[in-house]
Parts: C-alpha cells; sequence; structure tokens
C-alpha cells in the first residue's frame, strides 16, 4: 500500500517547504532539498546581528525535524538542475559533494529570495550565502553558512565589527528605508548607542507603501533616537556630490543594504524565468493555480505538464499584466508563502487522485487568491516597541496601524515563538497557525467566502 503513494519533491525548507512537507506526509513519499542544514527564521534574523545569543532560539535542525518528528526524507544538498520533462531533479549533496538524480511525480519549489539586488547573486546579512556560485564570489567565504556553526561563526564576527564601531562612534548609512531598513537601524540604535546612523532611501519617507500613521510612526521613533533621515536621494557612492547631499561629505565607516530582492532560481529553465519584476526578472512565472508557466515567447503553456508548482517568495508574485492583472503583486512575506503552500497542496493532492484513476486533466484546480494576511506588517523598533500594521495592500498608503509601542512588539514576539513551533512540528503552534490557514470561512483578502477544505474527491 505505501509503495503506490505518488512521489513529491519539495525544494527549500523554510516557512512554505516545512508547511508542504506537513501537509502532504501522509499521503505522499515526500523528499525535502535544501542547501543548508538548518532552519532560520528570517524575521528574526536583524536582531540576532545584534544579539548573538538570540540565535539558537530561532534556528533548529532540518533533519531532527523533517525526519525524526515528520518522516519524511530530507536532502542536505543543493538542486542544480530541475527537468519537467523526465520530472528529474539533478542534485548535488553538501555532506559528500556527491550527484544524485531524483525523479518525482509533482513538485513545489519554495526557495524565496535573497535581500540585496547590487550583488551579483543577491548576497546579504540577512540571508546565509548557500548556493555554490555565490558561495564563489563571497564577501565573507571563510564562514560557510550552510552549515551552522558556520552561520554562527559570521553572526559573531558581524556583531564583534559593530562592537568595534560603536566604540569609535562611527559612521553608519543604511540605503533602503523599507521595514528591514527601519528595523535595522532601530535595532542598531538600541544596541548600539554611539553609531551615527543615517538611514536614505529614493522615496519622499520610509516605509514607502504603508499608512502615513505608520510611516509618521516610525520617523517619530528615529528622529528621537537621534538616527538621521534623508530621502528622495539615489544611491550613487562613486558620487561625492551624492556624499555631499545626504551629509556625509567624509563618506562613512559602514553602509548596509537594505532594499529590494532578488531571486534563487538559478536551477530552473530560462523559459519558466520572467524578464522583469524587482531585481532586474528571473522570478519563476505562475498561473493563478500556482503551477509553472513558459514565458509567454516560450508558448506560455504550463510546464512540465502542470506537476510542478512554485510558491511564496521565489515566484514573480502576480499573474497576468499591469494594471489589470489577474492577480495583483503579493508582498513577499512569511504567511504569503504558507497561504500559497496550502493552495499547491490542495492542488497535488488532487491531481495525485485524478492521475490514479488515468484522469489527470480533469484534476479540478484551485485558484490562489490574495490572502489577507499579506498585508500585515509588524515594524520592530528595538526590543520594546514596534509598530503593527494590518490590512495594506498593492495601493500605496493603505492599510492601518492596529498597535504600536509594547503591545504590538509582544505581538510580533508571539507569532515569532509560535511560528518557529508550528515549523517544528511543535503541538502548540501546528493547532494555532493550522486554524489559520484552514479556516472554512475566508473573512478578508480576495478568496471565496467558503473555502473548500479540499477540491473533490481527494480524501
Amino acid at each position: 500500500m505505501a509503495a503506490s503513494k505518488p512521489s513529491c519533491l519539495v525544494i527549500g525548507a523554510q516557512f512554505s517547504g516545512t508547511f508542504c512537507a506537513r501537509e502532504l506526509r501522509r499521503k505522499f513519499h515526500v523528499t525535502v532539498v535544501d542547501a543548508k542544514e538548518y532552519f532560520e527564521y528570517t524575521p528574526g534574523i536583524l536582531r540576532a546581528f545584534v544579539d548573538p545569543a538570540r540565535h539558537g532560539s530561532i534556528t533548529f535542525s532540518l533533519q531532527d525535524v523533517l525526519e525524526h518528528k515528520m518522516g519524511v526524507t530530507f536532502i542536505w544538498g543543493e538542486v542544480q538542475e530541475l527537468d519537467g520533462d523526465r520530472k528529474l531533479a539533478k542534485i548535488k549533496r553538501v555532506a559528500c559533494g556527491s550527484t544524485t538524480d531524483l525523479r518525482f511525480d509533482y513538485c513545489i519549489i519554495c526557495t524565496g529570495c535573497s535581500y540585496n539586488p547590487l550583488k551579483p547573486m543577491g548576497e546579504s546579512l540577512w540571508c546565509p550565502t548557500v548556493h555554490e556560485d555565490a558561495i564563489a564570489v563571497s564577501a565573507w567565504e571563510t564562514h560557510d553558512e550552510r552549515r551552522l556553526e558556520g552561520r554562527r561563526a559570521h553572526i559573531v564576527e558581524e556583531h564583534r565589527k559593530l562592537s568595534d564601531l560603536n566604540a569609535r562612534s562611527a559612521a553608519i548609512l543604511i540605503v533602503g528605508a523599507g521595514f528591514i531598513g527601519v528595523e535595522w537601524a532601530a535595532e542598531l540604535k538600541h544596541f548600539f548607542p554611539n553609531l551615527q546612523i543615517t538611514i536614505i532611501d529614493f522615496f519622499p519617507h520610509c516605509l514607502g507603501p504603508l499608512p502615513a500613521s505608520a510611516v509618521e510612526y516610525c520617523s517619530k521613533y528615529m528622529k528621537k533616537q537621534g538616527i538621521k533621515e534623508v530621502y528622495g536621494k539615489k544611491y550613487n557612492p562613486s558620487s561625492k556630490a551624492f556624499w555631499e547631499s545626504i551629509g556625509l561629505p567624509n563618506y562613512v565607516d559602514e553602509t548596509y543594504i537594505c532594499t529590494g530582492v532578488r531571486p534563487c532560481n538559478h536551477f530552473m529553465p530560462k523559459s519558466t524565468l520572467s524578464d522583469h519584476g524587482p531585481g532586474g526578472g528571473g522570478w519563476i512565472l505562475i498561473n493563478k493555480k500556482l503551477q509553472v508557466m513558459n514565458k509567454p515567447s516560450e508558448g506560455g503553456e504550463v510546464w512540465a505538464g502542470g506537476t510542478v508548482f512554485a510558491v511564496g517568495d521565489c515566484n514573480l508574485g502576480s499573474v497576468g499584466k499591469s494594471p489589470k492583472f489577474d492577480l495583483p503583486p503579493v508582498p513577499k512575506l512569511c504567511y504569503t508563502g504558507e497561504e500559497q503552500a496550502r493552495h499547491a497542496c490542495l492542488n497535488v493532492m488532487s491531481m495525485a487522485v485524478f492521475a490514479s484513476e488515468n484522469r489527470i486533466e480533469y484534476a479540478p484546480l484551485l485558484d490562489t487568491w490574495w490572502p489577507w494576511g499579506a498585508g500585515m506588517f509588524d515594524i520592530s523598533l528595538g526590543p520594546k516597541d514596534a509598530c503593527y500594521v494590518v490590512g495594506a495592500n498593492e495601493t500605496r498608503g493603505s492599510g492601518w496601524v492596529a498597535g504600536t509601542g509594547i503591545f504590538a512588539a509582544i505581538a510580533k514576539k508571539t507569532i515569532e515563538t509560535t511560528r518557529i513551533d508550528e515549523c517544528k512540528h511543535g503541538c502548540f503552534g501546528m493547532l494555532l497557525w493550522h486554524l489559520v490557514h484552514h479556516m472554512p470561512i475566508n473573512l478578508w483578502g480576495r478568496g471565496p467566502w467558503f473555502v473548500a477544505p479540499r477540491p473533490d474527491n481527494v480524501v
């Protein structure tokens, strides 16, 4: 009976990847592949750089959770090529360096993205450098961040550098005043108060797309802490006029790039990758079923017979063309990734049932939608302050502030604790977030009022 179960390959083991493994493990032979041996809670990584002791609370061993708790297969390796015609993944294992060809019936890509569009491979502090091509040009090649000990050694080294900068009251420039840039400025000023911090952005104010009340609250906080804000300026480090225009004619001791994102889809054929989008393109194209698509110039049909899905940060995030999108651009957040993972899992289960009856082309598939949680942002302003925004969407200035101060800080800590517990296959976290992602009534967002627990005939 067990041998008759179809196989599903999940590429990536962060939020959406662990979600897929948990959803599919009873009905599929699930194999999860990730180029690093550990899970890392990305929204909490800024605090880890200023307080390295916290890193242990936001990481865990993937093998322990995936194999010992969930009962799925985990491969510590990098997917170097995905062949849709043969349904085969070429995987290079990290531990031994050998290459494995893994066949699959279905595949869900959950590889996320990186956070520095100014670097060739998008390398930044906020995301471990784990892919071979990125390691080859890494600014911190002495730390193998595919291993947990290498990641922690790098964090400790960066913390030591920050301590040295603080001791000499160094000048710091933060490029990008989105929620990552604002959080990083607040964290640095709280833990290293001697730093002279300037934050800049091309837009006329911080937190570009968020509501004016959130902008006002966070800007007021930064002014109170002595963080200098400069807006309406494009980053141009080679121009002396640029440095003079932001009040730093003598340059700075350290610059942190906190603007934009970059894809990590090097293993996908170019026919499936966008020519445009954040960071210059390279995002996986999808339809509303979350199936990978070929670009219009390559025929525009579903790729790999519709058996490969892309969820979360790795996909383009929208379907159709502006301004009349079939699916407007969805923010690259962990909540969005998990919600899309749920929709993809439902579609994989439906396809598997109909494939067993040789009727896969008739499988009813669910359309994804803009989830209500995609408009939630909890911006940390040090350990005891935050700004909690809900209801934001693709319209600039949308949403409203639901809470500030210690209340918002506690809310953010609660989300962090329960989300990590969920990903670790913990009972409380799984119960809470299962209810969130499996509510049969969709009160907010743009989905149907009543969400069927699974497509017809899926048991």
